[in-house]
């Protein structure tokens, strides 16, 4: 795969979006980078932005192709075994002429400047890959009751200190903002080494951690924000493909939130109803009111408004739902739908 690398272009960087039928999200999104253009870091001349179309049927492609400076691709349908977004990037990649390649997607916008930023901070910091967690933007009840408590786990999962340092073995990065060394990626052998995977940003920041290229990885709110999600139906269905490959023990996991959930809802209806000492009451409120703080305390982790974490003890028995539904399509059914396409997963 190296033979793709090449010598340093005349670009510093590379931006590479794939796009499959975002023409809500996406001008949004080319309109916050095209804005990164500064004095001394030009589009055109310091870096270039490239659409990678994944075959969309609605106005996606023509989005891009009226905004100035974006150059737009037309990847060949997937291959056998590869899912789109991978061969979209790969595409891309292998078009792409900068020294560093930034893959991002098109729900997210850019706050002015990140791109010269996260270069400059990956150089400062020797990284080969450097990755932002965004902020998240939701609406609506069950992606505010919801998203908290996914993403409070996933800081548990993967905590960012551990991503970046390099005596660690947890890996992990967010294909939203994925920032790598243009030699690096293509000697690990980019998108074609993780041709299959549902979660390739995972999988790829695991290639380069194996391979012992320094990582990092952190929460970025003062670089780029995103809507993950437009639809409650889509939530589930990203969820559904995603939840099972995220957490290494999904129906433990579920059974241990759902433990949690009884023990702050129905402890203190128990306490009323089974005891009648006031001393006993006392010591068993002291318990409900510890495993409060505990779950609360997990749920700030999460990094969202104090007001959607609140509503995290009516997002839980959905997120262990989605636990089970994602165990289920990965494990049982073995196949995962992901904007129009169906997948197939192998045994986890």
């Amino acid at each position: 795969m190296s033979s793709f690398a090449g010598p340093a272009e005349t670009l510093r960087l590379s931006v590479m979006v794939p796009a499959r039928n975002e023409e809500d999200v996406l001008q949004g999104c080319l309109e916050s980078l095209v804005r990164q253009s500064e004095e001394d870091f030009r589009l055109g001349t310091h870096w270039e932005l490239l659409v990678a179309d994944d075959h969309s049927t609605d106005c996606t492609r023509a989005i891009a192709e009226h905004m100035e400076g974006v150059t737009v691709l037309s990847p060949d349908e997937p291959p056998q075994g590869w899912t789109g977004k991978a061969n979209a990037l790969w595409t891309a990649a292998r078009r792409a002429q900068g020294e560093w390649f930034l893959f991002t997607d098109a729900d997210t916008v850019h706050e002015p400047g990140d791109l010269k930023r996260a270069l400059e901070e990956a150089g400062s910091g020797h990284l080969a890959l450097l990755s932002y967690s965004p902020r998240q933007r939701v609406s609506g009840f069950w992606q505010r009751a919801l998203m908290p408590v996914v993403f409070s786990e996933l800081a548990l999962a993967y905590p960012p200190g551990k991503v970046s340092d390099p005596a660690s073995r947890v890996a992990a990065a967010n294909g939203q903002f994925l920032m790598v060394r243009r030699n690096a990626y293509f000697e690990v052998g980019g998108h074609s080494a993780v041709p299959g995977s549902l979660l390739e940003d995972l999988d790829l920041a695991a290639l380069f951690k194996r391979r012992r290229y320094s990582i990092g990885f952190r929460y970025a709110p003062d670089a780029l924000s995103t809507r993950m999600y437009r639809s409650a139906g889509a939530m589930v269905e990203g969820w559904t493909k995603n939840l099972a490959r995220l957490f290494a023990q999904p129906l433990l996991l579920a059974a241990w939130r759902m433990l949690d959930l009884l023990l702050v809802v129905a402890l203190p209806l128990l306490v009323w109803a089974l005891f009648s000492h006031p001393l006993q009451r006392y010591a068993l409120l002291a318990v409900w009111a510890h495993a409060l703080w505990r779950f609360f305390s997990r749920v700030a982790g999460s990094n969202f408004p104090a007001a959607d974490c609140a509503l995290a003890l009516f997002g839980m028995p959905l997120f262990c739902m989605l636990l089970l539904r994602s165990w289920f399509d990965h494990v049982i059914r073995r196949r995962v739908v992901w904007k129009g396409r169906q997948y197939s997963t192998g045994r986890i």
